[in-house]
């Protein structure tokens, strides 16, 4: 059975968590997918707090003794749900910044091949550039 005072603890924290995330949101600070999880967090410990039948029955199905230790069993594996699931998106970035970084580093490497090619073939084109222009000067001079 939940004591009063831990009802009213249980829905102070709701609150104060929903403001956060709605701040949060209002800021563009947080992403929908995660705001959406919050306040569904948020709104099943107030229909917890609301309904104490609720969490007692789910405890006592569960054989466990105190409702205290369901909330808090239950945050916990809400919680590491939250924490696996967070990781694999983690996991999926890091493979798709480390593709990027690949994809980026070829197209320099394509461009600073391109770079010394043109490079190469401006350097053999100078030296038939410098002959005409030599053998203007030396035609100019025989005159």
């Amino acid at each position: 059975m939940m004591t009063p005072l831990f009802r009213v603890v249980l829905v102070a924290v709701s609150v104060g968590t929903l403001g956060i995330v709605l701040s949060r949101i209002r800021k563009s600070k947080l992403n929908i997918e995660d705001s959406i999880f919050w306040i569904l967090l948020v709104f099943m410990f107030v229909v917890f707090a609301v309904f104490p039948s609720v969490p007692d029955t789910l405890a006592g199905l569960l054989g466990i003794y105190s409702t205290a230790n369901f909330l808090f069993l239950f945050m916990i594996f809400i919680l590491i749900m939250r924490l696996f699931s967070m990781s694999m998106r983690l996991s999926s970035l890091e493979d798709k910044v480390k593709s990027l970084v690949q994809e980026i580093a070829l197209r320099d490497s394509h461009k600073a091949e391109e770079e010394r090619m043109n490079v190469t073939l401006e350097s053999k084109a100078e030296p038939q550039v410098k002959t005409a222009a030599s053998e203007e000067e030396s035609a100019g001079q025989g005159e």
